[in-house]
């Protein structure tokens, strides 16, 4: 198609322009897991676990929050700087908590396990910050 002014590829590049643009400023999505056992007061196990959606999540978006981050880091290594800051508003969305009690013999022992069941996860990344925002 050819327009007034000669140039017939104007609006092939404006669409390509278009496409591009939206890939550019599209959120990306990770699956995140989080759980966490304390034994008698002793952290006992630990586990992060952050992957990329493999298909479009779908729900609501929630409260975001935002960790700090430079241009060339990853979703880990972002997390890994601010790991504090993530936890307390991951503590926010909801946790799954499961709590054991035994005494035998005059000895008590205990099992408290904090889980975040895979949740999925947009995030923005910018130059100084990502923004991250549970779906629910």
């Amino acid at each position: 198609m050819r327009s007034r002014n000669g140039n017939c590829y104007f609006s092939l590049r404006l669409y390509t322009l278009i496409f591009f643009h939206s890939l550019a400023l599209s959120a990306s999505e990770y699956l995140i897991s989080y759980h966490y056992t304390v034994k008698d007061a002793i952290l006992f196990n630990e586990t992060l676990q952050i992957s990329r959606a493999m298909q479009k999540c779908s729900g609501t978006l929630q409260k975001s929050f935002i960790l700090d981050a430079r241009k060339e880091d990853t979703l880990e290594q972002i997390i890994q700087n601010d790991y504090i800051n993530f936890l307390q508003n991951i503590h926010k969305i909801g946790l799954d908590v499961s709590h054991t009690q035994v005494s035998t013999n005059i000895r008590n022992t205990s099992i408290t396990s904090l889980t975040l069941h895979t949740t999925c996860f947009k995030v923005d990344f910018n130059d100084n910050f990502a923004k991250i925002t549970p779906l629910k």
